[in-house]
């Protein structure tokens, strides 16, 4: 058997000794060591290409800056910007292969981006991968620079731009529920507190409300955007902007703000903005607030399709899969369940950027990339998660109208809308008498000379038991003492 052919590589060497890189990699020496020494998730950022594309439009602003206020030469600095927008463009992300857990406070990330930009450039330019001596991955592509500014800016701007994902998907869900809730306007139900009998609605309400709760998320998840727009760079290590040029600051926010086309914002004080992780906090925790109202949802869906026989049974959920090893013809509400899962890994994740934001020390703090990697995995996790809940369940959801409308008929919660003509007393005292003896609501009213028949039948009727139709008329309240007894 023939031997395998050897593997050609090119030898980098760093501050710490030399090590032989394959010769295809675009990556090199620092991504080398990185991945050496952080075999920890065996996921690589790439699985987060908005991330790859904010560092890419990090460094394309910073040629671009550099090379206006005169510190990058006009060859390099267009090498670099070219380089950087082939990365923009979604090509070379493989490349970005360090691991998303990683010490060093994204000093591995941000080596990671230098080099393979650098090695990309490099090509451009005619030249061998590893060539440092004409175009350096530290003195040319991240002039300027430092990760300590460079890393958390890059975080911010690829959130920005995978949160439009989400905010795509949380709308697409509220139109679906909204379009259940105009399917539904009709189908009177009995509605529950504290998972007992209570007053009235149509399914079309409660559906109404679900596409309400979320169009909210979508405004709080919206405003809290903008805590991504304030950045650091010019910050360099510690926020005093240390080998900077001093036109370096805006003339790089410009550029970012050209490239990205968000409304982005130097930070007032860069020394605080550099230690401060309070806006990752805040999003965090914005993110696990819609995650848990998404849950809630998906818990109420399956306590209204719970059954199909012994259970509430008011609505179907699509049958996606079979239920049971087991038990023939049982069908589990799976799509709800793995929302649900989703939403508890969300509030882990607020957890975990909580304590990684509080363990900073000083001027700096060294867990961005948990940081980093807890909320590009939320909002990952969550928009695929509506994305299935919509298409899977929301969708096909059915009412079981014959079923509502008998529970309705048999509830004596409706009773409530006669109270403002027959007064508490009177309803509380026939309402037992209607569960004791299992008679109609009407029937009793009736009976005891409280209303006419006409008068409970209009005030029974579906839109006034509802809300959509509102009470005109004006009967006198009974008073206790001339209650009838049945």
């Amino acid at each position: 058997m023939a031997s395998a052919a050897p593997t050609l590589t090119r030898t980098e060497t760093d501050s710490l000794g030399s090590m032989e890189i394959p010769v295809d990699a675009y990556w090199g020496i620092h991504t080398a060591r990185a991945d050496a020494n952080f075999p920890i998730t065996k996921r690589p950022i790439s699985v987060y290409p908005d991330l790859v594309v904010g560092l890419a439009m990090v460094k394309q602003a910073s040629a671009r800056a550099n090379r206006e206020i005169g510190v990058l030469d006009p060859e390099r600095a267009d090498l670099i910007d070219r380089a950087a927008q082939r990365v923009i463009d979604g090509e070379f992300h493989e490349q970005f292969a360090v691991g998303v857990i990683q010490g060093g406070a994204g000093t591995s990330t941000n080596m990671n981006a230098n080099e393979v930009i650098t090695n990309i450039a490099l090509e451009l330019a005619g030249r061998e991968k590893g060539d440092y001596a004409f175009l350096s991955p530290i003195d040319h592509t991240n002039r300027s620079q430092s990760t300590n500014d460079v890393y958390p800016t890059a975080v911010k701007i690829g959130l920005s731009l995978t949160l439009r994902s989400l905010l795509e998907e949380l709308d697409l869900l509220r139109l679906s529920f909204l379009g259940k809730s105009r399917e539904f306007h009709d189908v009177l139900k009995v509605g529950r507190t504290q998972l007992q009998d209570a007053v009235p609605m149509t399914l079309g309400q409660e559906f109404n409300g679900f596409a309400t709760t979320l169009g909210y998320d979508h405004t709080r998840l919206t405003e809290n955007a903008s805590l991504m727009f304030e950045i650091n760079m010019g910050a360099t290590a510690i926020g005093t902007g240390i080998t900077t040029h001093p036109g370096y600051a805006p003339a790089v926010l410009k550029h970012l703000r050209e490239i990205t086309a968000l409304d982005l914002r130097t930070a007032g004080d860069l020394v605080e903005a550099t230690s401060d992780t309070g806006s990752f906090m805040s999003f965090s925790s914005t993110l696990k607030r819609n995650a848990m109202k998404l849950s809630k949802i998906c818990n109420d869906l399956r306590l209204l399709s719970s059954g199909p026989q012994a259970g509430l049974g008011e609505i179907n959920l699509p049958a996606m899969q079979a239920g049971s090893s087991i038990m023939p013809g049982k069908v589990n509400p799976v799509i709800p369940e793995v929302v649900n899962q989703v939403a508890f890994a969300v509030a882990g994740a607020d957890m975990t950027v909580t304590m990684a934001a509080e363990a900073g020390q000083l001027q700096l703090n060294a867990f961005e990339p948990v940081i980093a990697h807890s909320i590009f995995q939320s909002i990952t996790w969550m928009r695929q998660a509506m994305w299935t809940l919509r298409v899977n369940c929301v969708d096909g959801i059915t009412a079981n109208r014959d079923r509502l409308g008998a529970m309705v008929g048999a509830s004596v919660g409706v009773i409530t809308a006669l109270t403002p003509f027959i007064g508490y007393a009177a309803a509380a005292a026939l309402a037992k008498t209607a569960l004791l003896t299992n008679r109609s609501v009407a029937d009793l009213v009736v009976e005891a000379g409280l209303m006419s028949r006409d008068e409970v039948v209009k005030q029974l009727s579906p839109a006034r038991l509802s809300g959509l139709e509102t009470i005109t008329a004006a009967i006198p309240v009974i008073a206790p003492e001339d209650l009838i007894e049945i």
